[in-house]
């Protein structure tokens, strides 16, 4: 039987890669505004307590198992910002763009300290109260850009540069940037994890 997962997102891109990565699983994935659901507060202060937190939420208003996804970039010159406040580092509804342009303000003092991980947390329950979540981390490193280049992707894409193909990640093809990324590892353990458990 086919099961059902609300993806505790409204990102787009979010959606679309997850949806891409997971679909050679027997699993239908709705995004959370299909139910009309609103966001949670991401009060929490790190990427796991966070993806618990929209995923309980999702789970607890629509009935249904949940994925959420929190991720961020986290850059060592800034003390780890703008980590969880990566969507929102240059304030509430800032575009991708105002947020990656204010992140090459701040590392304008810092010329040769560029190096910056992605990270994302994937966390899975079967219902609200699911003592076992299934709880996922992945990491890409690379180096920032002094200037965006490239034009796919979102977030902080174009000012990520990804080692293993020698180009911003906003210049990557999607099938190349899910071979590679934060998303792409953190979704390879779940995707190994919820074939051991439900057998697909």
């Amino acid at each position: 039987m086919r099961q059902t997962i609300v993806l505790a997102s409204n990102n787009q891109g979010k959606i679309k890669e997850l949806t891409r990565i997971l679909a050679d699983l027997n699993v239908e994935i709705l995004p959370m505004n299909h139910f009309n659901i609103p966001s949670p507060e991401e009060t929490a202060c790190t990427f796991v307590e966070n993806a618990l937190l929209k995923v309980r939420h999702v789970a607890q208003l629509t009935g249904l198992p949940a994925l959420a996804d929190d991720s961020g970039l986290s850059v060592d010159a800034l003390n780890g910002a703008p980590g969880v406040y990566s969507a929102r580092y240059a304030g509430e509804n800032a575009s991708d763009q105002e947020n990656y342009q204010k992140l090459l303000h701040d590392m304008s003092n810092h010329p040769d300290n560029r190096s910056a991980h992605f990270h994302c947390l994937l966390a899975f329950v079967r219902d609200p109260q699911d003592p076992t979540p299934i709880i996922c981390d992945g990491v890409w490193h690379g180096r920032l850009l002094a200037e965006p280049q490239g034009s796919n992707g979102f977030g902080y894409d174009p000012v990520f540069w990804c080692p293993e193909l020698k180009t911003s990640s906003a210049n990557l093809s999607p099938e190349q940037k899910n071979q590679v990324s934060h998303r792409a590892k953190a979704l390879a353990e779940f995707k190994a994890r919820y074939q051991q458990l439900y057998g697909q």
